[in-house]
């Protein structure tokens, strides 16, 4: 094990670390069902390579970086934000690659959570004589895969509530105006969340009112899956997300199994999901766990109020994105979640690790739910 103590000797493998962060953000939305990694090996203090995960199927981040080291890598000192692999799946052991380089040290940022893995590599790079580090920013690499650590270890994607609101709290006038709440900044920046996502989801009554595309219109921007959820197939099709040229695909989630209604959904070129039911609804849980089979790593729930009460209840919240725009509706808008809430405000969701930002006039509120669900 690598004991740092010398303070300028910390502060370089840090920034060799926060590199290889930034490098793996480069993958974020694309490696799915793998996680997003950054590599850089350094010798004699200066970089000779580096490298991140592109897509998922594709050589991973250390083995772009060693393609540009080539000789440099032996002798040198590898930064990577999770534990080299050390299974063949698509593609060979990371951990094999880095032993036949002949490299000296290894810096992993955190061990992989993945059980197919899980200290496997760290062990493989030990017995070859590779001096191995492990938490070198481990926090920051965490939040860097917060949707594969989720699904990985629970076979649930991350679910992350996004929302537009005034500041008294509405999401639409009393009469279901919605557009525009917010600027066009922050919507710029969803836009850029949806090509990180693996999937976004709405309600057939998010559908209905407002006829969303639920792409990401940015250049370069990946579409991701668009879910849904229509317990009893009333999506228009007329609607917006049955007529796209995108690459993605659109699934509906559903109860019903046939019938006229199925055959023309089906029809409009959508995959049905039939799910189990909960309270005469699709069974959110179910539904998640189906997504998490599917290799969907991060679900953005963008709407409608009953989606997203029913998500709160049931604790299936692990993020929340909360835009608010600096005007006041008043009367009997409504409000982000719908249905029955905390009867008392000690039962209310308490948010943790707060982030907020600016986009012009506009605020984001990011924060995580210290308890899963409300009280039965």
């Amino acid at each position: 094990m690598i004991i740092l103590t010398l303070d300028k000797e910390q502060n370089f493998h840090e920034k060799m670390m926060r590199r290889a962060i930034a490098l793996a953000r480069r993958g974020i939305g694309r490696t799915a069902p793998n996680p997003a990694v950054g590599c850089v090996i350094v010798r004699d203090g200066v970089i000779v390579g580096e490298g991140w995960h592109k897509k998922a199927g594709t050589p991973h981040a250390e083995v772009h970086a060693l393609r540009r080291a080539l000789d440099a890598a032996r002798g040198a000192d590898v930064y990577v934000t999770l534990e080299p692999c050390s299974h063949y799946g698509k593609t060979p052991p990371c951990a094999e690659a880095l032993i036949a380089a002949g490299v000296k040290r290894v810096f992993a940022a955190m061990e992989d959570p993945n059980p197919k893995v899980s200290g496997r590599g760290v062990e493989m790079l030990r017995a070859a004589g590779i001096e191995v580090a492990l938490g070198l920013l481990e926090t920051e690499s965490r939040l860097l895969n917060e949707p594969f650590i989720k699904q990985v270890t629970t076979g649930l994607p991350f679910v992350i509530l996004k929302s537009a609101m005034t500041l008294d709290g509405k999401t639409a006038t009393g009469s279901g105006d919605s557009k525009w709440i917010t600027n066009d900044r922050s919507r710029r920046y969803v836009h850029k969340l949806r090509a990180m996502v693996d999937a976004v989801m709405v309600g057939v009554g998010t559908v209905a009112a407002d006829d969303p595309q639920l792409t990401s219109r940015i250049a370069g921007g990946r579409d991701p899956i668009r879910v849904i959820v229509d317990s009893a197939l009333n999506l228009p099709l007329h609607s917006q997300v049955l007529h796209l040229h995108s690459p993605a695909r659109t699934v509906i989630a559903t109860l019903a199994g046939s019938g006229p209604e199925v055959e023309k959904i089906s029809g409009a070129g959508v995959e049905i999901l039939q799910c189990q039911e909960r309270d005469g609804r699709v069974d959110l849980r179910d539904l998640l766990a189906r997504l998490g089979r599917m290799g969907i790593q991060s679900v953005l729930l963008e709407g409608g109020s009953r989606l997203a009460g029913e998500a709160l209840r049931l604790g299936l919240i692990d993020k929340y994105l909360l835009f608010y725009a600096p005007k006041i509706v008043g009367g009997e808008g409504p409000g982000l979640f719908a249905g029955r809430g905390a009867l008392k405000m000690a039962d209310a969701v308490q948010l943790r690790g707060l982030k907020i930002r600016r986009f012009g006039a506009d605020i984001l509120i990011e924060g995580y739910p210290e308890g899963r669900c409300l009280p039965a």
